[in-house]
C-alpha cells in the first residue's frame, strides 16, 4: 500500500460544523482510478483532512492513502497510473470518529478468506465501542481507531458464505448514521442506514454504475443521475448488472437537514430538493419572519450567499458582497501561532468598506456555533463603517452536538445550548438577531411545518431529538453498557 505524508491544510476558521466525509465508487471503466479522483475532488468540501482510493485491475488490488487534500493527492498523473483496474473506491476524511493519523484514512482494506475487500464509510457508528470491545474480547486485532473498522471486523467474522449475506449481517449488526461503498474482485457494494441520515446517490456513465455522497461528483465526469440509494438500501454492481436489496422493514426516512443548511455543494440534488434553491427558500423564510429595516443584505461568503440572495429578493432589499472572501486561505506560509490563530477570519474574509459605509446592514449566514467567528464579523462589518448590523441566521439555533458523523462541539461549547437569542445577540455585538424557526426551515423544504410527533427530517442539531440509539460503554462501571437516549424511530 503506498501511503504518502503531505501537510494538512490549516483551519482559519474552527467556529463552523465539520463536514462528515464523501464516499464515491465506480465500477466497469478503464479510468475507474481517474473518475474516483475527480469524484473526490468534487467532494472536497466534505473532508480535507486526507484521502484515499483503492482499484482493482481484476488481478489486484492497487491502495494510495495520504493526509491533505485531493489535488495534492491524486494531482500527479503518475499516482493515477500505478492505479489501473475498471473498479475503485474512494473517500474523502474529515475525522468525527477516530485520530487524525494515516492508518484512520480510508478506504479501509484487508484481505479476507473470499479475497480482498476495500470499504469507505460516511457516517458515524452509534454502538461502535460496544461492538469494538465485543470484538476485541474474541481476538480481534483493530489497526485503527475508526469505528469504519468495526464493519470490517463484522465481515470477516461473519459465519455466512456469500459476500452480500456477510455485509448484510454486519449492517443489522451496528446503529447509527451511515452511507458506505466496498469494492472486492467482483462487486461494488454500497449501502445506506435504514433511515437515510447520510446521503448516497445512484449514477451511470456509458456501462459504469457510480455510488457517491452527492451528485456534483457525477456532474465533474459527466455522469447521469440515476436515483437516490433509498434508506436501508443495498445495492450490489457486478458483470450482470445491478441489484438491489432492502433486507431492512420499511421505516420512515430521515434525512440530515443540515445537508440542505451548510454540508452539500449548492449545485448539487440531494433527496429530491436542488440545495441552492433549497437554501434560497430558507432565505426567504427568514426575511417574512424576521424583517428589519435595512439599506443592503450581505453574506457571509460562500455557505450564506444563497440565504441571503432569498432574503434580499423576499425583502425587496439591495443584495451585495459586503464580505469579500479570500480562497487562498487553505495553507499559510506563516506558522499558525496563537497571534495569528486571532487573526483567522481576516485571513478568511474582509470587509468591502464602499458598500458597507453608513449603511443599515442584514448580515447573513447558515449557523451559530461557538459564536467567535459571529462575533469578529459583525465587529468587522462595524468597523467597516456600518451604521447598524442585524444578524440573520438560515438554521434554527444550534443546542446539541451530532453523533451521526457530523464534527460538533460539545454542548457546553454551543452558544445557543447556553444562552437564549438574546444573550447571543449581546455576546455578537449585534444590533439584532434572529433565526429561522423551525417550522420556517421545514416549509423552505416544501413540507408544512415540522412534524412534531414524526419529524420528516434528522434535526437532532436543533432539537435535541435523537433518531437513532446512542450506546456507549460505561468504563467504569463494570463495562456495563449505557444507554444514553431511547430510540425514538
Amino acid at each position: 500500500m503506498t501511503q504518502t505524508l503531505t501537510t494538512l491544510p490549516f483551519q482559519a476558521d474552527p467556529d463552523k460544523f465539520r463536514e462528515e466525509c464523501g464516499v464515491f465508487g465506480v465500477f466497469g471503466t478503464e479510468d475507474a482510478a481517474a473518475f474516483t479522483a475527480l469524484g473526490l475532488h468534487a467532494l472536497q468540501h466534505r473532508g480535507q483532512e486526507a484521502a484515499g482510493i483503492v482499484s482493482y485491475d481484476g488481478k489486484r488490488f492497487h491502495p494510495h492513502r495520504a493526509m491533505g487534500l485531493v489535488g495534492d493527492i491524486f494531482g500527479d498523473s503518475d499516482v493515477i497510473a500505478r492505479m489501473p483496474g475498471d473498479s475503485a473506491i474512494g473517500h474523502n476524511r474529515y475525522s468525527t470518529a477516530g485520530e487524525t493519523v494515516l492508518r484512520n484514512v480510508q478506504p479501509l482494506y484487508a484481505d479476507y478468506s473470499f479475497g480482498g475487500l476495500a470499504l469507505a464509510h460516511n457516517g458515524n457508528l452509534t454502538n461502535a465501542r460496544q461492538l469494538r470491545r465485543e470484538l476485541v474480547q474474541a481476538g480481534s486485532l483493530f489497526q485503527s481507531t475508526m469505528d469504519t473498522e468495526v464493519i470490517q471486523h463484522l465481515i470477516a467474522t461473519s459465519r455466512e458464505v456469500r459476500l452480500l449475506d456477510r455485509v448484510i449481517e454486519a449492517l443489522r449488526v451496528i446503529d447509527g448514521a451511515y452511507s458506505l461503498v466496498a469494492l472486492s474482485r467482483r462487486k461494488l457494494i454500497g449501502a445506506r442506514d435504514p433511515l437515510g441520515v447520510r446521503p448516497l446517490v445512484l449514477g451511470k456513465i456509458g456501462d459504469a454504475w457510480i455510488m457517491t455522497s452527492e451528485t456534483c461528483a457525477l456532474d465533474i465526469i459527466g455522469a447521469d443521475f440515476v436515483r437516490d440509494v433509498e434508506p436501508g438500501e443495498v445495492i450490489v454492481v457486478d458483470d450482470d448488472g445491478l441489484h438491489s436489496h432492502k433486507p431492512n422493514p420499511p421505516s420512515r426516512k430521515r434525512f440530515c437537514i443540515f445537508e440542505y443548511i451548510y454540508f452539500a455543494r449548492p449545485d448539487s440534488h440531494v433527496e429530491g430538493h436542488n440545495v441552492y434553491e433549497a437554501r434560497k427558500a430558507i432565505g426567504a423564510e427568514i426575511a417574512r419572519e424576521n424583517p428589519v429595516d435595512a439599506d443592503l443584505v450581505i453574506p457571509v461568503p460562500d455557505s450564506g450567499v444563497p440565504a441571503a440572495i432569498g432574503y434580499a429578493a423576499k425583502a425587496g432589499i439591495p443584495f451585495e458582497l459586503g464580505l469579500i472572501r479570500n480562497h487562498y486561505v487553505g495553507r499559510t506560509f506563516i506558522e499558525p501561532t496563537d497571534e495569528i490563530r486571532h487573526l483567522g477570519v481576516r485571513l478568511k474574509h474582509n470587509a468591502n468598506r464602499g458598500q458597507l459605509n453608513g449603511k443599515r446592514v442584514i448580515l447573513v449566514d447558515d449557523s451559530i456555533v461557538r459564536g467567535t467567528t459571529s462575533q469578529k464579523i459583525v465587529e468587522m462589518v462595524r468597523n467597516a463603517g456600518a451604521a447598524e448590523v442585524h444578524v440573520r441566521i438560515s438554521s434554527p439555533p444550534t443546542k446539541s452536538p451530532c453523533f451521526y458523523g457530523i464534527d460538533t462541539p460539545e454542548a457546553s461549547q454551543l452558544l445557543a445550548a447556553n444562552n437564549d437569542v438574546e444573550g447571543i445577540r449581546k455576546l455578537i455585538g449585534a444590533d439584532s438577531l434572529a433565526y429561522v424557526s423551525m417550522d420556517g426551515l421545514y416549509r423552505a423544504m416544501g413540507e408544512q411545518g415540522r412534524d412534531q410527533d414524526m419529524p420528516q427530517y434528522c434535526d437532532a442539531c436543533f432539537s435535541g431529538e435523537y433518531p437513532i440509539t446512542l450506546t456507549y460503554m460505561n468504563d467504569t462501571e463494570n463495562n456495563s453498557q449505557m444507554s444514553l437516549l431511547a430510540e425514538l424511530a
